[in-house]
Formats: structure tokens, sequence, C-alpha cells
């Protein structure tokens, strides 16, 4: 599954992960596998045969044309990749089918990217990637190498399916979390997106992406946030909107604070937006529960444990 990523470090700035990152990987696919993992290289294996014509990563993540495929390949195709569900963050448009991921992710997209330095021939990190959605968009502004991290099995087969179409290189997505990633002090950009809430230790978390970052390489965060100064931080009890791990929800101040105490630089808050239920929702491909079924129904300024809703904020800060 690897050897394509193992040729491409040998040759730029992660070099230095060649001599840990095989045993790494390694390991996850002798003592990590879902059990279900096999089943789903199964169905990959299985995916219609075609060619893509034209694949669009700046605008959109858009790969094929209705015409690369007949009637009953694109069926089976749908079929087939609904095998995969839940699906969270997109959209995607693959061939001519349009899925509608739980996410709208390309909402959070266009909110950041005015924000951030120019990603064209930058190496970068998305950690927390998901199924690589916002990755493809990395490559679309002209990244040189990217590579995603997240232990879901599930994602990195949905990204694989997606690969399998696109044929892209320099993208890559593994399966381990940001704390078994060797510090590199390498990446130019590094992104964390709806992660750090989930984290028990959430300084630690913070110190593990600035040591992928090279000196002066650029940290965008994005996460849950509550109204406050900068000693306000949300601790909440069993759950918050249904989830169970969730530790710490700072202010915006207060993350910023967090971030100074590390030692990052031009620390700023780019934007704060409150999550709609336009942007995360039940789609024909993500049928479980979704943020309408999180909030308070006769108030949705509030989760369903009576916390404030959640508020999504940007901070951008360099090493």
């Amino acid at each position: 599954m690897f050897n394509q990523f193992y040729q491409d470090i040998l040759n730029n700035q992660l070099h230095s992960w060649i001599e840990t990152m095989p045993a790494l990987l390694a390991d996850w696919q002798k003592n990590a596998l879902h059990g279900e993992f096999k089943s789903w290289q199964k169905t990959i294996e299985n995916l219609p045969e075609a060619t893509a014509t034209c694949v669009e990563l700046k605008s959109a993540v858009a790969i094929g044309h209705s015409d690369d495929l007949n009637l009953g390949q694109q069926k089976r195709l749908e079929v087939l990749l609904k095998q995969f569900m839940p699906w969270r963050k997109g959209p995607y448009q693959l061939f001519h089918i349009d899925l509608n991921t739980e996410w709208r992710s390309d909402w959070k997209w266009d909110r950041l990217l005015p924000h951030i330095q120019p990603l064209k021939n930058r190496t970068v990190l998305d950690v927390g990637c998901g199924n690589g959605y916002h990755m493809w968009r990395m490559l679309g502004e002209g990244a040189k190498f990217v590579v995603g991290a997240d232990p879901s099995q599930l994602f990195v087969v949905q990204f694989q399916a997606m690969q399998k179409y696109a044929q892209q290189p320099g993208i890559h997505l593994l399966p381990l979390g940001v704390e078994q990633l060797p510090a590199s002090n390498a990446f130019d950009t590094v992104f964390s997106m709806g992660v750090l809430y989930h984290r028990r230790s959430p300084f630690e978390f913070l110190q593990q992406l600035k040591d992928q970052l090279r000196p002066g390489g650029e940290l965008i965060l994005e996460t849950i946030v509550v109204a406050g100064d900068e000693n306000t931080v949300l601790v909440p009890g069993e759950r918050y909107a249904k989830m169970r791990n969730v530790w710490f929800i700072p202010s915006s101040k207060a993350l910023c604070h967090w971030l100074s105490r590390l030692g990052f630089k031009n620390i700023r808050v780019v934007d704060e937006t409150v999550t709609s239920l336009d942007e995360q929702r039940k789609t024909a491909w993500m049928e479980n529960e979704s943020l309408a079924d999180f909030l308070d129904a006769d108030d949705i300024n509030k989760t369903v444990e009576g916390y404030p809703a959640p508020i999504r904020a940007v901070i951008i800060a360099n090493k």
C-alpha cells in the first residue's frame, strides 16, 4: 500500500521518515487492521475500471465525466461506494455521481483559503484529515506534496476509492495519529481541523503539530470554540452534542494564549462561524444522526445537553 509513499519521501524533505515509517506502517498492517478492512479492499478492487478524462481539484473535487462510464458501470459504482458509508467529508463528484456528504467541507475551505499562505509548491500535512477531501483541495491549490494522517480505516478506504480514479501523484493518506508520526520539523504548512477538542492533552497535541512544522512554517487550526476571554475553557460532562470524546473547548482568545505559551508567533483568529444546519446534515450518503439531532429542539443555540452550540474558529500561527 505504501511503496509509492516511501519512494516519494526519499526525494523530499521528509526523507528522515524513511528510517521509521516502514516499521510503523508494517506494524499497522500486522496488528491494527479493522475486521472489515479486507472486505473493503475487495470492494475497491471490484470498482469499475475506468479512466477519468478530467480531474478538477481547485474549485471542487470533481473526477471524471459521466461519459467515462456506461450506465451499468455507473450504477455499479454507486452501489459499491455506498458500502463505504457514512461519507462525512466532501462533497465529491465522481463521474455522474454526486456524493452529497454530511459536511459541506467546501464551505470551511472557502472560509480559510483567503487567509493562508499560498500552497503552491508547499509540502503540506493534514492531521485528522478524514477521507482526504481537503487534501484534494490542497493539491488543487498547487501543493507539491500532501500527506494526510487519520487512523480511521474507513476514511483510508474512501480516499483509496477516489485515488483509484483521480490517479494524482504527490498525495498520500497514512492510517496513523499525529502522536505516531516522527517529529519531522519539515512541513511548510500543517492543517488540523476538527481534532483539538477530541484530545485529552491539548497542549501535547499542539506541540505535536509544531514538531511537524519547519521553522517559520504555518499552522492552520480549526476547532470548536466558546465565547469568552483568554481564561475561558469549557470542559463538558460525559457528552457534548452527543459526542463522548470531547474534552476541552476553549475560547478563541484562550486558544491563542495556549499557542503563545508554546512559542507560536503571529497568532491570529481569521474566522468564527456558527455551524449551521445547512453545513452539517443527514444525506443519502450519511444517514446517521447529524447536527439537527445534536441541538436542543427548542433552542438551536444550545446542544441537547444545554451547552453552547458549536462555533468553529480558524486560527493561524507560525512556528
